[in-house]
């Protein structure tokens, strides 16, 4: 595939990242040095965990790699192992990683369990799981990205797991299969509402307090939230609005930005 992409010159810069998942270390170490790693975004990288940290900053020295980590290991249970992985990618790779995915179904593995195909993963321990890690990666400026979903035949109990997802501050879902890439996307939109409150916190002449749709807005408190907001919309879009509201949404976002 890489060799098809230098033949036909290179990528589009437009175009979705690239990502590949070496087996271990020592293939990333060999991959690395690949001059067709050129049209390659970056490594995902399988297992990481505290004892095999050094070995993948040995491994990947190219610093125009990004990394996407994958947490799906036992220590991944015991949330002051995760604060001391935090604080070491922090110390060594905090500025390649892009996110740290949530290597759901080997979590479940790892305690001899599958979903419930007619449940959501967060009725499993992983909805222990999922929150420690959103508090404890999130909190030292970690992106982090859902488990994925195994089932076909269920697009709504993808919403649902998705929506909490988006609950808990995950920033994607790896897809499966084609029929899951727009309900993932439409999922991460974001609403007019929202958008609208993010742009009114990030105001440089917001009040210290005020409300919004019902809503008590602190630009103090919200401000982090709103951002985020602001990037998920870059990223992913809005959602469209009936009609009858569009226009004085708009109106009013448009007013605050």
């Amino acid at each position: 595939m890489l060799t098809r992409i230098q033949d036909r010159g290179g990528r589009p810069a437009n175009g979705p990242l690239l990502f590949v998942r070496p087996r271990d270390a020592a293939m990333a170490r060999i991959l690395n040095d690949w001059p067709l790693m050129a049209h390659v975004d970056g490594f995902v990288v399988p297992k990481l965990s505290l004892k095999s940290l050094t070995s993948w900053e040995q491994s990947v020295t190219n610093p125009a790699l990004a990394l996407m980590p994958t947490l799906e290991t036992p220590e991944v249970f015991d949330p002051s192992a995760m604060v001391e992985l935090g604080q070491a990618l922090k110390a060594s790779l905090y500025e390649r990683i892009i996110a740290l995915r949530i290597g759901g179904n080997d979590l479940m593995g790892c305690l001899g369990l599958r979903r419930n195909p007619a449940m959501t993963l967060y009725s499993t321990p992983m909805g222990y799981v999922i929150p420690m890690l959103a508090g404890v990666m999130g909190s030292q400026g970690f992106a982090l990205t859902a488990p994925v979903f195994e089932q076909l035949a269920t697009p709504d109990i993808l919403e649902h797991e998705l929506a909490l997802d988006i609950t808990n501050g995950l920033v994607g879902k790896t897809a499966i299969h084609p029929s899951q890439v727009n309900i993932i996307q439409n999922a991460l939109r974001v609403s007019l509402e929202d958008m609208n409150s993010a742009r009114m916190i990030l105001n440089s002449v917001a009040p210290a307090v005020f409300k919004y749709n019902d809503a008590m807005c602190e630009p103090a408190t919200h401000y982090k939230w709103a951002t985020h907001i602001m990037e998920r919309a870059k990223w992913h879009g809005v959602l469209s609005a009936p009609a009858s509201i569009m226009d004085a949404s708009i109106r009013l976002a448009e007013a605050v930005s």
